[in-house]
């Protein structure tokens, strides 16, 4: 039916187990249904190093699995079973490990620093909810609650099982413990989406699409005033409605202090952009990174004590960009309230509609207070939320079970890149439009349930891209069918009369349907869908961008 394989500490000594009880603690649990609990009562303070419930699976030989990556940038996809998951080889991690790139940050943004990668074809892992697929049947095994910890899913075809897997690192156990809230569903796609969300009780928070610009993906970090107005006097001669005008990275003097701009680059402030976009018929956002902080602001030369650190005092690199960046301990009182006033002002005095909050993963870097990085998470968009009040959040760099039913939108891919082109060297979290293609496919079961899927930029602009405008065309095609945010970040008023019709065509509030989307073979993806009630078929190869 089901068993365990426990490794914990007591008293000092490590001990291993696969019982329900030993002389530390007494496991208490339930399968009924197909939903699995258990609870831990113990008299001992004991920390569990491996918590994994193993359950028998057969997996056919034409079955598929889908794993979910960490957090928002992850690549996440369907596999055949005789595939090897993508990861970090080994000379890979020792690379980005060794202790002269300790500080520098890099690769924090995943979890290659704290999870162990399988090694063989058909094992996968994948974080919250996973499933296999049998032609349309589904198998969805999936975690109702994260706020003990994170629920790591495998999947091993070898050993025919299914396997929950808790992270409980960092945390000491006493008393009466909720371990693992598991549930494992059968039937069609949008079937087992819908029970799991209503057995969760979460509901989403939107449910229109929003189409909208962004500056980051033509001007990054070069923004300026003149170029937000320039763009937006564009946007706002458009036949067609714009939402949402987002400012991103670029306007703040520096990485954590939010509240004080560049003011040669935006000499007229934040709130005076605010109000211009209002009177251009477009909601203002905002990007900003509220858990982090690099070396030339405020926080880190007066107020490190608000910031991550080691055991040994150190402080803890969240991240490379920037030339390196922290996390801000949000469970510290003064940093709290900082945040908090970043956000009222914002939202409140400069008047923005939307904070695109991105980085959030920052929050949980390391478990800390007691806590794993899965409450932190938790937490922390709690605490995100409570910030924001009934303003909106796109989430980003986040997570993503954290994030269900707290943010209206949320990435559920990596950045687009300005090429099509697949690194198979790269990190997962790495920019790249391959992973996110495949993301905004198979993480399509969140949208409109837990949050409005936001699958990145479409680009149709000439000039400062390597992509064919037929690979652009096949970007903004799958934005539309799958994504519920349908950003641009072109300067439109240079469309040619075709990119006008695409960027028209695409941002139109559509009634889309998607009948079945997945893996066919090597490198295929098939989708079919309706269409305004007519059947569409869409085949492309995801790793080079072609229609097929």
């Amino acid at each position: 039916m089901f068993s365990y394989s426990i490794t914990y500490e007591c008293n000092g000594e490590v001990f291993s187990s696969d019982k329900r009880e030993t002389p530390h603690f007494r496991i208490k649990d339930s399968f009924l249904q197909g939903r699995f609990t258990a609870d831990m009562i113990t008299k001992n303070d004991i920390r569990i190093k491996e918590f994994k419930v193993i359950f028998p699976y057969y997996y056919k030989k034409d079955s598929v699995v889908f794993i979910n990556g960490y957090q928002s940038w992850t690549d996440s996809r369907e596999y055949f079973t005789s595939e090897k998951m993508s990861g970090f080889s080994k000379w890979k991690k020792w690379v980005l490990t060794k202790p002269i790139n300790a500080h520098t940050g890099l690769c924090r943004s995943g979890d290659a620093f704290f999870c162990k990668y399988p090694k063989g074809r058909g094992e996968f892992f994948g974080y919250s909810y996973g499933y296999v697929r049998n032609d349309e049947n589904i198998d969805l095994f999936a975690s109702l609650n994260e706020s003990s910890g994170y629920t790591i899913v495998c999947f091993d075809v070898k050993k025919s099982s299914v396997t929950a897997e808790k992270d409980f690192d960092g945390v000491t156990f006493r008393g009466n413990s909720r371990l693992i809230d598991f549930v494992h569903l059968n039937g069609g796609y949008d079937e087992v989406f819908d029970k799991w969300f209503e057995m969760m009780n979460i509901q989403c928070r939107q449910t229109e699409k929003k189409c909208g610009y962004t500056t980051w993906y033509n001007y990054y970090g070069n923004v300026d005033e003149n170029i937000v107005k320039r763009d937006l006097k564009a946007l706002s001669a458009l036949p067609e409605k714009v939402d949402i005008f987002q400012i991103d990275d670029g306007y703040q003097r520096c990485i954590g202090e939010w509240l004080h701009h560049d003011e040669k680059k935006f000499p007229s402030g934040m709130k005076k952009l605010a109000d211009e976009i209002h009177n251009n018929d477009m909601l203002a956002g905002l990007w900003l990174a509220p858990f982090a902080a690099t070396k030339n602001s405020f926080i880190y030369k007066e107020h490190k004590d608000w910031l991550v650190h080691y055991d040994n005092g150190k402080l803890y690199p969240a991240g490379a960009n920037w030339g390196g960046f922290y996390a801000i301990d949000f469970y510290n009182q003064d940093a709290a309230k900082y945040i908090r006033k970043v956000f009222d002002t914002i939202l409140n005095d400069w008047g923005y509609d939307m904070v695109k909050l991105d980085f959030l993963y920052a929050a949980c870097i390391v478990p800390m207070h007691n806590k794993s990085r899965g409450q932190i998470m938790c937490e922390a968009m709690d605490f995100i939320r409570d910030c924001v009040g009934d303003k909106l959040i796109l989430g980003c760099g986040v997570p993503l079970m954290p994030s269900f039913g707290k943010v209206d939108f949320c990435r559920v891919g990596a950045d687009v890149a300005l090429e099509w082109k697949h690194n198979p060297y790269g990190i997962r979290e790495d920019v790249s439009t391959p992973n996110t293609i495949n993301c905004s496919v198979f993480r399509r079961g969140l949208n409109g349930r837990a949050f409005m899927n936001d699958p990145d930029v479409f680009l149709l602009r000439d000039n400062n891209i390597k992509m064919s405008f037929e690979q652009r065309k096949l970007i903004a095609e799958i934005n539309s069918v799958f994504g519920s945010l349908l950003f641009v970040s072109d300067n439109v008023s240079q469309y040619s009369r075709e990119q006008l019709e695409v960027f028209l065509d695409t941002i139109h509030k559509r009634d889309v349907k998607i009948l079945k989307a997945g893996i066919c073979k090597n490198d295929i993806i098939r989708v079919e869908y309706l269409l305004n009630g007519f059947e569409k078929t869409l085949q492309f190869n995801y790793k080079n961008g072609t229609v097929i």
